[in-house]
């Protein structure tokens, strides 16, 4: 299954992350995962959520430079080993990963793993053949996280 992802450039600069969370709050989208890096003067904002195609729409209205793509959104075990049985079956298949994050979902079961890989196509069909199940974007959208609290 495919999942999409929001890709947003931006300035390094103060308040240019709320710039993007103020549309996404005025058109009551949520945002599931996101990761932020930067170099130097500018960065990438990436987002999951839970209408891409609007959201992209919505960023781009705005002013924003924004692109969707597709991702895969892996289910993985939570425990040592998990990730690399996942990134040493890509490396035979000789499968680049372009970009990554993952986050647990219930510590010590299942966490999810979003690529962006090189060969979608191939990766997909070659997950489900070795048993990996991944999500989409509505799926990823219903995600209820376990929280553990001491």
């Amino acid at each position: 299954m495919i999942a999409y992802q929001l890709s947003i450039f931006a300035e390094n600069k103060p308040g240019k992350l709320a710039l993007v969370t103020g549309v996404l709050a005025h058109e009551k989208i949520n945002i599931r995962a996101t990761t932020i890096s930067t170099a130097d003067t500018f960065g990438v904002i990436n987002l999951i959520v839970d209408d891409p195609k609007r959201a992209e729409a919505a960023l781009a209205k705005a002013g924003m430079t924004v692109h969707l793509r597709e991702v895969l959104a892996i289910l993985i075990p939570d425990k040592p080993g998990g990730l690399d049985n996942l990134t040493q079956l890509l490396h035979q298949e000789g499968i680049n990963i372009n970009n990554a994050y993952g986050f647990v979902l219930e510590g010590s079961k299942k966490a999810v793993f979003v690529v962006d890989v090189d060969q979608i196509q191939k990766t997909e069909k070659l997950l489900e053949k070795k048993g990996f199940e991944t999500l989409n974007t509505e799926k990823l959208s219903a995600i209820e996280p376990t929280l553990y609290t001491k």
